[in-house]
């Protein structure tokens, strides 16, 4: 029996709001790499609805961050202002 290998991952734009959503996480030090990917979920989930804010998304993560909550809002909204979306 032969197995194929595994399907190619296709990156989004740069430009997408995806990738904006997950780099801007990328920094946030977390217990597991699957907490900073439900946080980088919810940043998304935000910026394609803004219902609420970043702290309700950040809280709602459940997130387990190695870091208080205001010190990962401080991180994601500098690099959401570097990308030209405003978090207010």
């Amino acid at each position: 029996m032969t197995t194929k290998p595994p399907s190619s991952v296709q990156e989004f734009p740069a430009t997408s709001v995806e990738k904006i959503a997950y780099e801007s996480v990328g920094t946030v030090p977390t217990e597991e790499p699957n907490d900073r990917n439900r946080l980088g979920y919810h940043v998304w989930r935000w910026l394609m609805n803004k219902q609420g804010t970043l702290e309700q998304a950040i809280a709602e993560s459940g997130s387990r961050l190695k870091i208080s909550p205001g010190e990962a809002l401080k991180i994601i909204s500098e690099s959401l202002q570097k990308n030209g979306i405003s978090t207010h």
